[in-house]
């Protein structure tokens, strides 16, 4: 199947009226077609992983085309120079969102990229340093807790940024932290009363959020057991 194929396909797929719930949810319509995650999800199955077709996609600027091209990416051929690029191309949390967890965050440069994103000031790139975390905490089921560790500094240090989308991503990566294990748990819980030291908005309600997940019974017991 072909790029060209396959944008017809979109196309043939497309909801207008689905476009106003994505407006909703805060999500950029620009280049939009309104189809949902989940028929892109069966999409990508039929059209199998193929890193060339992921990289034309990418070139439509079409909403669903690229987040399809984070679907179909085979993560063992993406560049550093790849990453750079798409992550520059981010103008919606979604495809931010979609592209860390379905594909970025299973590259070899994901934890560099966890770091190193989250000292960048576009908004949508500091936003995937931090999901990036949040993804691997979930999908990287081998990795230890040391490789966690370091993300706790940056997690303070940015929990000031009041811009909506960083700092639900910097709330979604200590939470997400904090419910891999149970001395993830502990650290996770110091990190936020950390946070609550700092006056600032921002930080009032990604500490509070967070310790109120991260020290509810239901977290805690599953934690211990």
């Amino acid at each position: 199947m072909d790029k060209g194929r396959i944008v017809n396909t979109l196309y043939d797929m497309s909801n207008k009226k689905r476009l106003s719930d994505m407006n909703r949810f805060g999500i950029n319509t620009s280049n939009a077609l309104g189809i949902s995650i989940y028929t892109l999800r069966s999409f990508a199955k039929e059209i199998g992983i193929n890193h060339k077709l992921a990289l034309d996609l990418w070139t439509t600027k079409i909403h669903e085309a690229r987040i399809l091209a984070s679907l179909i990416d085979d993560p063992m051929e993406v560049s550093e120079n790849q990453l750079e690029e798409w992550v520059l191309d981010f103008n919606s949390w979604d495809i931010c969102d979609q592209c860390c967890s379905n594909l970025f965050d299973k590259t070899k440069f994901a934890y560099e990229k966890a770091i190193e994103w989250s000292y960048r000031e576009e908004e949508f790139v500091k936003r995937a340093g931090f999901v990036l975390m949040a993804c691997l905490s979930v999908h990287d089921k081998k990795a230890k807790n040391e490789e966690f560790i370091g993300f706790f500094s940056r997690i303070v240090d940015e929990c000031v940024d009041d811009r909506n989308f960083v700092k639900k991503a910097v709330n979604w990566a200590l939470r997400q932290i904090g419910k891999r294990n149970y001395e993830l748990n502990k650290i996770a819980i110091k990190t936020g009363k950390k946070i609550l030291e700092n006056d600032s908005k921002s930080a009032q309600w990604i500490g509070n959020n967070a310790l109120k997940e991260l020290t509810s019974d239901k977290i805690i017991k599953r934690l211990k057991n």
